[in-house]
């Protein structure tokens, strides 16, 4: 009998409870207006990833790298830099903070990983799902891969859309202007190439 996968799930659970209740608090306690509506969006999020885990049954790998994606996106919301850290914006908080000033941002970063991760997340449902024309496994070919991150790069979008309400609907957002907007886009392409190169090496050593 294969072991019940409740245990595995566990760890994660309890990991993505502490830091939403750790996000939630500090949100309340920094009046955080703009990272209440994140927030909301992301119990959403955790909601949808556990109907999708339940249909699918996501490797614990997967489950550990969103879990990782949502920490990574709660600290860039409410972590404030240390004096004399390099930022862009009006909030010096993680998001903003200029890893290499004027080339490299925490947020792209974010993005990278995210949407990487999300690409990966979608070759797993694709290949789950779809079998060839004999009834093997589907390979990750150049076409299936362009498959996986151009849906990766639609949730991007998605994303960015997310962000666009938020600007329209909250105040003093440390969302950015046109040129952010640009580099996120650009970030989720540069995490979903990667996620892809990925994959394919992976299935090659595998074989």
């Amino acid at each position: 009998m294969s072991p019940s996968p409740a245990p595995k799930l566990l760890p994660v659970l309890l990991f993505n409870g502490a830091y939403m209740v750790a996000a939630i608090a500090g949100a309340v306690v920094q009046g955080n207006r703009e990272f209440i509506f994140y927030i909301v969006v992301m119990l959403v999020l955790i909601s949808v990833m556990g109907a999708v885990h339940r249909r699918v049954r996501l490797t614990t790998p997967l489950l550990w790298a969103f879990s990782v994606w949502g920490l990574a996106h709660m600290a860039g919301g409410l972590c404030p830099l240390p004096a004399g850290w390099p930022y862009n914006g009006e909030q010096a908080v993680l998001y903003s903070w200029w890893i290499f000033p004027h080339w490299l941002k925490y947020d792209q970063i974010v993005h990278a990983y995210g949407f990487g991760v999300t690409t990966w997340l979608c070759w797993h449902l694709l290949s789950t799902r779809l079998r060839q024309s004999d009834g093997g496994a589907v390979r990750p070919t150049f076409g299936m891969l362009t498959l996986s991150a151009a849906a990766g790069m639609g949730f991007g979008a998605l994303n960015e859309v997310i962000e666009f309400i938020a600007v329209l609907t909250i105040p003093n957002t440390n969302v950015g202007g046109y040129e952010n907007t640009g580099w996120d886009l650009v970030s989720n392409l540069v995490g979903a190439v990667i996620a892809a190169v990925i994959i394919r090496r992976c299935h090659r050593v595998s074989r």
